[in-house]
């Protein structure tokens, strides 16, 4: 059984290699992180497995991808890519991969949050050119954090949050219990949360999950905080109720158009800071990602 490595960027590619073992099958690493989604038939010339990270793959062009019977996605948002019930449809499985950027996509969403709060960003960006701006911050001790979802990023969160001192509540679609943290209503936690962090999977029960109406339930002065999926907020509230001041700061890292257009309405809002989808970019999480992307490809082989 063959594999191809479609769209590895260099430093993927070099643990990639590193992680491989004796009698693993056969990956070839086709390095070109701007493979394009028409590539897919050639680059695989028909091999049973693609590792892929970060390009599309339609259907349409799946039904030409002779021998293409595994997907092993480097993360858990295949569905931002591809659609996995299309392509089971043609015999090709999706393996996602879980729980190995956890403290890394929660570092990211504690340090959007805190640099938000005291413009942090803004203050720079004004420096650069010329100008002394001193801003007047939010302080977090004591402040209220709400997380919508809870899997395991929003529990690192909430261990960081908790241990600076903020009072962490929670939002999930099916009953949890965490120390520390209280389970609440959405309409509670919209109601009470200085700050909102968003930590949904992107499928078609979540697509829009904070509309309009609940973007205008959130506390006044809100900062939000997503690193999970553009597309669970609705965008244009979102810019409206930053222009608005409902919404104090925004801090994101994740778009519905990626990469974000250089003229798109969020780079010219001072209130919004912005990370390029980088939340789960360390070598430590790099490590794991490429660990588990082996075991899916040895699993498979396995049969």
């Amino acid at each position: 059984m063959r594999g191809v490595f479609v769209d590895a960027n260099e430093s993927l590619a070099v643990i990639f290699e590193r992680l491989a073992k004796p009698g693993d099958p056969k990956v070839r690493i086709n390095r070109n992180p701007d493979f394009r989604p028409d590539e897919w038939p050639q680059v695989l010339d028909g091999a049973e497995i693609a590792v892929v990270d970060h390009t599309a793959l339609p259907t349409e062009v799946a039904k030409t991808c002779a021998g293409l019977k595994h997907v092993v996605f480097l993360g858990t948002g295949a569905r931002s890519y591809m659609n996995p019930e299309e392509l089971a449809e043609l015999g090709i499985t999706v393996h996602l991969i879980k729980g190995y950027g956890d403290t890394a996509v929660a570092e990211c969403a504690i340090a959007l949050m805190w640099a938000s709060s005291r413009v942090i960003a803004m203050m720079d960006r004004e420096m650069r050119a010329g100008n002394w701006l001193r801003e007047d911050g939010m302080q977090l001790t004591g402040k209220t954090l709400g997380l919508i979802g809870f899997g395991g990023i929003a529990a690192e969160v909430a261990r960081i949050a908790t241990g600076s001192g903020m009072r962490v509540i929670a939002w999930n679609r099916t009953p949890k219990r965490h120390p520390g943290v209280e389970f609440v209503t959405l309409d509670k936690l919209l109601a009470e949360s200085q700050v909102v962090s968003l930590h949904l999977l992107l499928n078609d029960e979540t697509r829009g999950f904070l509309s309009r109406e609940r973007i205008a339930a959130m506390r006044p002065g809100v900062i939000l905080i997503n690193t999970a999926r553009g597309a669970i907020v609705d965008e244009a509230a979102m810019i409206e109720a930053l222009k608005s001041g409902h919404i104090r700061h925004a801090g994101l890292d994740v778009f519905n158009i990626e990469p974000l257009p250089p003229d798109h309405p969020l780079t010219r809002l001072s209130n919004v800071t912005l990370s390029a989808h980088s939340a789960f970019r360390t070598p430590e999480a790099s490590e794991n990602l490429i660990a588990a992307a082996w075991e899916h490809c040895r699993r498979v082989a396995r049969g």
